[in-house]
């Protein structure tokens, strides 16, 4: 008898009605999440439009863009987060949805997109000085020769798309339509010595400002 009275003491519990209280119930197709539609700001960068020369020639297929001018051609895809319109001269690169991510590549790609313009219509250039006692550049051919202080010259092979300038065998010119492959083979140069911050030795950008440390002082005796 006891263990029946348990039993059903344990069963009203679960249910629960354990001492005459009644605990009502919510059907689950009543519960539900309120989504919350998420506001990005307008990117100042990503906004502004973009002028195209008379020059310049843009191709549009989809998410694919072609970019020719008299310097070369560029091309790009773009995510389906960004939309590309054209109108007439120029170029406005817009958010096709609003999310973080979109967002966060609108100013991005308007950036890419920029860049393309004006470098197969004007082209772009980094300059890099060499900073040493015998420390000297020089081009033959298709390679760039370069003197600092090892024990055999570094020899760099000229990518197609770029030109490689030397004035006074210590100031380096790298030009070319594509801003990325620009930067990319001027930081590959000054990878080989970078500027040391005791006296300033080394391969570095012409605008570049090193910050120089105070050499150890000798022992006083």
């Amino acid at each position: 008898m006891a263990t029946s009275l348990h039993t059903s003491q344990l069963g009203s519990a679960f249910l629960g009605e354990r001492a005459g209280i009644c605990v009502s119930t919510v059907p689950v197709t009543r519960l539900g999440f309120r989504r919350k539609t998420v506001e990005c700001k307008e990117s100042r960068i990503g906004k502004q439009p973009i002028e195209v020369p008379s020059n310049v020639v843009i191709t549009l297929e989809g998410q694919d863009m072609k970019v020719k001018g008299p310097l070369g051609e560029l091309a790009l895809t773009y995510p389906r987060e960004i939309a590309i319109d054209r109108q007439e001269a120029i170029l406005k690169v817009s958010k096709a949805v609003e999310t973080r991510r979109a967002n966060q590549m609108h100013g991005l790609f308007r950036t890419l997109t920029s860049n393309m313009v004006v470098g197969v219509s004007k082209g772009f250039e980094k300059k890099l000085q060499l900073v040493g006692v015998g420390y000297r550049a020089t081009v033959e051919g298709k390679e760039l020769i370069l003197n600092l202080g090892f024990s055999h010259p570094v020899k760099m092979t000229i990518p197609d798309d770029l030109k490689v300038k030397v004035e006074d065998n210590t100031r380096i010119t790298v030009s070319g339509y594509d801003k990325s492959s620009i930067g990319q083979f001027a930081a590959t140069i000054r990878k080989w010595r970078p500027p040391e911050p005791y006296k300033g030795k080394g391969v570095k950008y012409a605008d570049e400002i090193i910050r120089r440390k105070e050499g150890k002082a000798g022992k006083k005796k």
